[in-house]
């Protein structure tokens, strides 16, 4: 889980205007933060399936998020794969 502080900076860093707390890419860049942090957890404690299922349906969620954002504007899906790092 992260924690709110850390989820406002990763909001403050992602945003498109003043307001914006649901747009795709704040989504994507909170459910990377969560992803990255479950995964440092995964690699402690191996055998917690629970949240390795929990894991894997962020992961979908992203996915869908960023399948979305590619079919409406693809370069705001540049843009954010660009930043977050998420494709090697």
């Amino acid at each position: 889980m992260i924690r709110k502080d850390e989820k406002t900076a990763v909001i403050e860093a992602n945003r498109t205007h003043e307001t914006d707390t649901g747009s795709p890419e704040v989504q994507i860049a909170i459910l990377t933060a969560r992803i990255n942090e479950l995964t440092e957890h995964l690699k402690v404690h191996i055998h917690d399936n629970h949240s390795r299922r929990g894991l894997y349906k962020m992961i979908g969620k992203r996915r869908k998020l960023l399948d979305y954002l590619m079919a409406k504007d693809i370069e705001r899906y540049r843009a954010i794969i660009a930043k977050l790092g998420i494709r090697k």
